[in-house]
């Protein structure tokens, strides 16, 4: 069994609406707990805006510590889940429902170093 990352892709700029956020969650949940019964489930978890990240930078042996994203763009890392799947394929079907839970982009890729 390997580990895939599923990535959620999030826009920059202005959250949805309070009532779009609830179905949205209600929708997470569903999708979290049917990862649990189908014994997928391994973590899953959002991430605040860019605006609260730190970058770390390795500079003439030394370490530049700066405030904010790495870049900048149009989408940003809004969280992450990571699930266990025989192959891609069955990746694919769990991104795909992630998908729809959150309407938004789902990056689906291949964990390293999870258990074959």
């Amino acid at each position: 069994m390997k580990y895939y990352l599923l990535s959620v892709m999030q826009p920059v700029g202005d959250p949805p609406a309070p009532e779009v956020l609830e179905e949205i969650g209600e929708n997470l949940d569903a999708f979290h707990q049917e990862l649990r019964e189908a014994g997928a489930w391994v973590f899953a978890g959002g991430l605040h805006g860019p605006e609260s990240s730190t970058v770390l930078r390795p500079r003439d042996g030394d370490v530049l510590i700066t405030d904010g994203p790495y870049a900048e763009g149009k989408e940003v890392l809004g969280g992450i889940c990571l699930v266990r799947a025989p192959d891609l394929d069955a990746a694919l079907w769990w991104g795909r429902k992630a998908a729809l839970a959150t309407t938004l982009p789902i990056e689906v890729r291949p964990f390293m170093g999870g258990a074959e």
